[in-house]
């Protein structure tokens, strides 16, 4: 086996990198609204950037390691963007599950959705309160795009991503 032949252009590493680039367009994206458009995350928005953190760096080792001589790099490029897949997923369910808080479908966590109201205690317990509160809400998308919030825009990206890595995925060679 020639050094050479690991450089060429494989069928599955297009539909890799595009995963890859959409996984980067969206945490860019998450990181723009924030920094430039001034939207600050809410604690369901930091969550669903956590599969990203993760896979981004996984599927980047995959492809890494594809251009490798290694006996066991299709192997280990199997794995990274399996589990890359695998991140997308469940960035995928997270935001599913942060778009329902959003239209109302099911409750959020306490942390950081509720009605603003305190309710009935000692003055203590509303410091108590007012201490641990959340600045921004999980269940009040700051905007909408097309009918969607960032957090069903996610799914979307997420789902593509995943779409993408999975037939990357599917084609690598077992050896």
């Amino acid at each position: 086996m020639t050094a050479t032949r690991h450089w060429r252009i494989r069928p599955w590493r297009p539909s890799a990198v595009l995963a890859v680039a959409v996984a980067l367009a969206v945490i860019l994206g998450a990181w723009g609204f924030q920094l430039i458009g001034g939207l600050p995350p809410c604690h369901l928005c930091l969550i669903e950037r956590i599969p990203y953190y993760a896979g981004i760096p996984l599927a980047l080792a995959g492809i890494g390691v594809s251009y490798t001589a290694l006996p066991a790099a299709p192997l280990l490029t199997r794995i990274f963007i399996g589990l890359f897949v695998l991140a997308m997923l469940i960035s995928a369910g997270l935001g599913g599950y942060h778009a329902g808080v959003e239209w109302g479908w099911w409750a959020g966590p306490t942390t950081c959705t509720g009605t603003g109201t305190p309710g009935t205690g000692t003055v203590g317990d509303l410091i108590d309160q007012l201490g641990s509160a959340s600045v921004v809400r999980c269940n009040e998308a700051p905007i909408w795009i097309l009918g969607l919030s960032l957090a069903g825009w996610n799914v979307v990206a997420s789902l593509i991503a995943a779409w993408l890595a999975a037939r990357a995925w599917a084609r690598i060679p077992a050896a």
